[in-house]
């Protein structure tokens, strides 16, 4: 079941997303950032925050009660801003991922806007190809990738984001 999250989800979101992108636990999925960064994907202080600012949603994917995947939805002047689009590792390849995919477009509609982007890391290649096969494009923008205290390079390659979109008009 997709809802949105609250307040009173944080403390699972955020179990759930450094989970999936980083430490051992996320190596059981096909997602996982842990060979490109150490630290944390997010906190709690943050994910507070994304969810008291009203240009964000934030969609949870519950099944028996637990919040097993996730994605931040960011209205963006004109378009829609996906991000920590997450599933459980142990559940990666199930089809939940398309289905938060799904809901971020209907989401997307719903406010009237015509396009979703979302950043990448550009050495993610089979990432960037899954979103590929999902409508995405690259733009051919790119961004700098932060580096702080939380986002640690462990990477040889230096990381950037790439810029991806779909219209949904």
């Amino acid at each position: 079941m997709i809802t949105k999250a609250t307040i009173e989800d944080v403390s699972p979101l955020n179990t759930l997303i450094n989970s999936a992108y980083r430490g051992e636990s996320s190596k059981k999925g096909w997602t996982t950032e842990a060979n490109l960064l150490e630290g944390s994907r997010t906190t709690e202080m943050e994910l507070n925050q994304i969810l008291q600012d009203s240009k964000n949603t934030v969609l949870k994917f519950t099944e028996n009660r637990q919040i097993v995947a996730c994605v931040l939805l960011t209205q963006k002047e004109n378009q829609l801003y996906l991000g920590m689009l997450t599933v459980s590792p142990e559940l990666q390849n199930s089809g939940i991922g398309k289905k938060l995919l799904a809901q971020a477009e209907i989401h997307a509609t719903i406010l009237g806007l015509p396009k979703i982007v979302m950043t990448v890391i550009s050495i993610r290649a089979e990432l960037i190809a899954w979103y590929k096969r999902h409508g995405y494009v690259d733009t051919g923008a790119r961004e700098l990738f932060p580096v702080s205290d939380i986002h640690i390079p462990i990477s040889e390659q230096p990381l950037e984001f790439i810029v991806l979109e779909k219209n949904i008009e």
